[in-house]
C-alpha cells in the first residue's frame, strides 16, 4: 500500500515538472489555440497538455507499479493510448476532420477489443435474464468507447472543466469498482488512481487562468480510458453496472445527448460547433468562468454521489433512483435552456398541472 501511495505522489509531482516542458513544446511546433468566436481564451493559449499526463501515466505504470499489472493488458492498453494520444496531437497541430478523429479513436478501441479482449458480452436484462452479445459484442463496445471519448471531449470548453470532471468520475469509479463493484481486477482501480493523480498534477496549470489547456490530445485520452476502464466492469453487464458509469458521467453524457438533440430539433449538422453546450449556457446566465466551472464541478459530484446509492440499493430502488434523477436532470436542462429557451415541455406541463389544481381549489 506504502508503494502504491507513494507512487501516486511520483505521478503528481511527474506530471507537476512535465506540464511547463510540454507547454514550451506545444508554442514550439504550434499546437496553440488562437482566439475566435467560439473560443474563450483571448490569447493564443498552448494546447497538447494531455501529453504531460500521459507521459506521467505511462511512467508510474511500466517504472513504479509494473508488479501490479498484467504485462499483456499493459502492453496493450499503451498501444492504444499512443494511437489516441497521436490522433489529438495531430488535431492539436492541424486540426482534423471529426470523420478523421473518429477514425484515429476506432482504431485505438480496436485494439481494446482484440488485442487487449476488453468487451462487453453478456448483458443481465432485468425479468429476463442473461442475454448474450454475440455478433453485437464489437459494435456496441466501439459505440461505448466512441461516446464516453467524444462526450468528454465536448466539455473540454473552459479552463479546468474537463480535467476537474474527470478526477470527480474517475475518483468516483475507483472506490465504488474497488468496494462494491467486485470487479475481478483490483488493478483497474490502481491504474484509475494514477491517472487521478496525473490530472492532479496537471490541474494547477489548467484552472482558471489556464497557462495550458488539455487539447485533444488530453481530452480524448481522458475520455478513451474513462470508457475503457467502465468496460472492466462491463464485460458481464448488469443493469446496475451499466447504469453506474453513466451516471457517473452525468456531466459529460448529458451535454453530448442534449447537444445532439438540440442540432436534430433545429435541423442543423450533429457535429456543427456551437455555443450552447451547458459551460455556454451558465455563462450566458451571468456566471463568471470559474463560477461555471465550480458549478459544473458540483453537478459532477452530486452525479457521483448519486452512483453510490446504487450498489446500496436493490433492483426496483435501483429504478426508482434513475427515474428520479432523470426527473431533475429534465427539469434543470430545461431551467437553463440547454435545448433552446422555448422548448420545455416538462416544465410547461407542471406549469399547467399546478393552475388546474389551484383553479380547482378557488371553484371549492
Amino acid at each position: 500500500m506504502y508503494k502504491i501511495l507513494a507512487s501516486l505522489l511520483a505521478t503528481f509531482v511527474l506530471a507537476l515538472v512535465l506540464t511547463p516542458l510540454v507547454r514550451r513544446l506545444s508554442f514550439r511546433i504550434g499546437a496553440v489555440d488562437n482566439p475566435n468566436a467560439r473560443r474563450v481564451n483571448r490569447i493564443p493559449m498552448p494546447t497538447m497538455g494531455g501529453l504531460a499526463i500521459f507521459v506521467a501515466f505511462n511512467t508510474t505504470n511500466f517504472f513504479l507499479l509494473r508488479d501490479q499489472y498484467p504485462l499483456s493488458q499493459l502492453v496493450a492498453l499503451l498501444l492504444a493510448q499512443s494511437l489516441i494520444i497521436m490522433t489529438g496531437m495531430i488535431d492539436d497541430i492541424f486540426e482534423l476532420k471529426p470523420r478523421q478523429k473518429v477514425l484515429g479513436i476506432t482504431l485505438a478501441a480496436l485494439v481494446v477489443y482484440f488485442i487487449a479482449n476488453i468487451k462487453m458480452t453478456t448483458l443481465t436484462v432485468p425479468f429476463l435474464g442473461v442475454v448474450s452479445l454475440g455478433w453485437f459484442s464489437l459494435p456496441i463496445t466501439l459505440i461505448w468507447i466512441l461516446g464516453i471519448t467524444n462526450a468528454v471531449n465536448l466539455i473540454d470548453g473552459l479552463d479546468g472543466l474537463a480535467t476537474g470532471v474527470a478526477i470527480i468520475a474517475l475518483s468516483t469509479s475507483a472506490l465504488t469498482g474497488y468496494f462494491f463493484l467486485n470487479v475481478t481486477s483490483t488493478f483497474i482501480s490502481i491504474m484509475m488512481a494514477t491517472l487521478v493523480a496525473a490530472l492532479l498534477g496537471f490541474l494547477p496549470y489548467n484552472f482558471h487562468p489556464a497557462k495550458i489547456y488539455l487539447g485533444d490530445t488530453g481530452s480524448l485520452f481522458i475520455g478513451f480510458m474513462i470508457s475503457v476502464f467502465s468496460l472492466y466492469g462491463l464485460k458481464n453487464a448488469t443493469f446496475i453496472t451499466l447504469i453506474i458509469p453513466v451516471i457517473i458521467l452525468g456531466v459529460p453524457i448529458t451535454d453530448t445527448l442534449y447537444a445532439i438533440l438540440r442540432r436534430l430539433l433545429n435541423k442543423k449538422p450533429i457535429s456543427q460547433a456551437d455555443k450552447h453546450h451547458l459551460h455556454h449556457r451558465l455563462m450566458q446566465m451571468g456566471l463568471t468562468h470559474r463560477q461555471t466551472v465550480l458549478v459544473i464541478y458540483g453537478i459532477a459530484l452530486i452525479f457521483s454521489f448519486i452512483s453510490l446509492l446504487y450498489p446500496l440499493s436493490n433492483l426496483w430502488g435501483s429504478i426508482l433512483l434513475t427515474v428520479a434523477t432523470l426527473f431533475g436532470l429534465e427539469l434543470f436542462v430545461e431551467a437553463i435552456g440547454l435545448v433552446g429557451d422555448t422548448r420545455q415541455p416538462l416544465l410547461n406541463g407542471i406549469k399547467y398541472l399546478v393552475l388546474k389544481v389551484s383553479h380547482l381549489f378557488e371553484h371549492k
